[in-house]
């Protein structure tokens, strides 16, 4: 039996995506080297594209994406056991991120295509109820293919009492709200924020200090850093999210744990780049290839860093250096089919 704090759960693009996954696959993971070893899948479940744990209960949650969207529950047993414990409609369609609320009362969904932000209650176990509220974003971007409509990309709970912030890559926005945790509805806190015409926001990584943000443009390849105070978001720059020649499109982003470093995946050119935080803006210090073209997702875990691609069925494991904050690759990659999301 594994400790649940070395397990690692993966998900992916099933057939219902045109993706190779089964559902969601367990893994175990080494402390010390870093490694991944497969368990097998622990759950069937269609194209769970991103994971989310609760923050005190042994459960899991999964975003189906789908054109009827459904988000699933699963309790967490010995070595990555995955148990059903409910599955809910999300009001729209692809959603595709998730988080659960700090105090673990409510869980929050992002509907791609439905360009809308879902909430849901959660009981004392971490089960979800039904829909207390579901808020549609309105509006386009410039870009006539992919800034149609709102597409809802990621929300954000505030870590302390701050509003909820989602990314909406359609509408080049983040929408703020506060949470009535009485009733489970949604209240917009002040107008939204708008970034760069085009910039096609995705996802958004907060500081530890709790006063800074980060958002990646998926359509302009850009970083975009922003002074955080009191649930408003504040622009102080922008600066390429590569270094690279070619086609760039961010993907993940995220700061490290001791706050000297921003990481962010970019899709195309099949790199992590690694920006240093000590000056007023961010500044790249080093990019970082990761054996694919496509890194759809990473997450920090103790030293290493995992990056799921997508499109090369593998994830790969780098540590990072704790001076340098720079990774460099371990061991082989480990094959997974059609990976979008990694969740130790």
């Amino acid at each position: 039996m594994a400790d649940q704090g070395t397990i690692v759960h993966i998900g992916g693009y099933t057939a219902h995506s045109d993706g190779r996954a089964e559902g969601i696959l367990a893994a175990r993971r080494d402390p010390a080297t870093g490694a991944l070893t497969p368990l097998g899948t622990a759950a069937v479940t269609p194209s769970p594209s991103f994971l989310v744990r609760h923050p005190a209960r042994p459960v899991l949650y999964a975003v189906n994406e789908l054109p009827e969207g459904t988000v699933s529950a699963f309790r967490v047993g010995p070595d990555g056991a995955l148990d059903p414990l409910g599955v809910r409609p999300t009001g729209g369609a692809e959603p595709c991120h998730l988080a659960v609320a700090p105090d673990g009362r409510h869980l929050f969904v992002a509907n791609y295509g439905g360009g809308s932000v879902a909430v849901f209650p959660l009981d004392p176990d971490g089960v979800p109820g039904e829909r207390s509220d579901l808020v549609r974003h309105e509006g386009h971007g410039p870009d006539p293919e992919r800034q149609d409509r709102a597409h809802t990309h990621m929300v954000s709970p505030d870590p302390g009492r701050g509003p909820l912030l989602a990314v909406d890559l359609g509408t080049d926005s983040v929408y703020r709200y506060d949470l009535d945790a009485d009733t489970g509805r949604l209240v917009p806190t002040g107008p939204r924020v708008r970034t760069a015409a085009g910039a096609g926001p995705r996802h958004l990584a907060r500081h530890p200090d709790g006063q800074r943000a980060w958002l990646v443009g998926e359509l302009d390849g850009t970083v975009t850093a922003y002074a955080l105070r009191d649930g408003t978001l504040h622009q102080r720059g922008r600066v390429d999210a590569s270094g690279r020649a070619g086609h760039v499109q961010p993907s993940e982003v995220a700061v490290g744990a001791d706050g000297r470093f921003l990481y962010v995946g970019n899709r195309g050119v099949g790199t992590v780049a690694v920006f240093a935080l000590a000056g007023e803006l961010s500044e790249l210090v080093a990019e970082v290839d990761t054996g694919g073209e496509w890194p759809r997702h990473f997450a920090l875990a103790g030293a290493y860093l995992y990056v799921a691609d997508e499109r090369a069925d593998m994830v790969r494991i780098l540590r990072v250096d704790p001076a340098t904050g720079v990774p460099s690759a371990v061991g082989e990659p480990v094959a997974v089919p059609s990976p979008t999301c990694v969740l130790p």
